[in-house]
């Protein structure tokens, strides 16, 4: 004999609480900041645009800007040592200051998915933290103009880290500095392939597209963040 209709709703209602206790508290949210907060610092985009405005060979800045991105995105290398190696390896029309303008003004602001954060970070309910691939110099820019600072209390980002992006290591040190277990902490980039770690670890993630399917994630998550 098949349950009634109470029964059927009284065992709805206690799987769902059942499922509410069960499910970890979320205490700290780690982000990226390139594709999500801002545009890309110095991603293949603007290393095009910059190709294009200073008429430099595509193919040969790319080359030469994979050979060092490592180094550079975990401080082996500044900036300056950067521009030697990938620009002025030989004499240019242009200045390094020129450059360098172009390079910094690349990064603008995703001013909805900004407004996403500042509503967690106002809540007061979570330790956010971002955890981001960044040329040093850019990103103490980066934090700086933007005011991320504002929203964001601990920065794990690869040139203070020396570990980088997709590497297990940078997720499990953020895991060790925060002293947080993996299913209290969710993570959001932009990039499915810098998800893979720390969905393995067991860190809640999220594949950030825009503002608002980032807002219905987080509340599927059990974020506080209002409709």
């Amino acid at each position: 004999m098949s349950p009634g209709p109470q029964a059927s709703r009284q065992h709805s209602r206690e799987a769902t609480e059942a499922a509410v206790k069960i499910m970890p508290k979320l205490t700290t949210i780690f982000c990226d900041i390139g594709g999500v907060l801002l545009t890309d610092g110095w991603g293949q985009k603007s290393r095009q645009l910059a190709a294009e405005h200073f008429a430099l060979d595509w193919e040969e800045l790319s080359h030469r800007h994979e050979y060092v991105s490592h180094a550079i995105e975990t401080d082996r290398l500044t900036l300056e040592q950067y521009l030697d190696r990938t620009v002025f390896y030989c004499p240019r029309s242009f200045t390094r200051e020129e450059f360098r303008a172009f390079m910094f003004a690349q990064s603008q602001p995703h001013e909805d998915t900004i407004a996403v954060i500042k509503e967690l970070a106002d809540s007061k309910k979570y330790q956010m933290a971002t955890l981001n691939n960044e040329i040093l110099e850019l990103n103490l820019y980066r934090l700086a103009t933007f005011g991320l600072r504002n929203y964001f209390s601990v920065f794990f980002s690869s040139c203070f880290l020396s570990l980088r992006k997709p590497d297990e290591g940078i997720y499990r040190a953020a895991l060790r500095i925060t002293q947080r277990q993996p299913d209290e902490c969710l993570f959001i980039d932009d990039r499915e392939a810098n998800l893979e770690c720390p969905r393995a670890l067991g860190i809640l993630t999220i594949h950030h597209r825009n503002a608002t399917q980032l807002r219905a994630e987080l509340q599927q998550n059990g974020a506080d963040v209002i409709d």
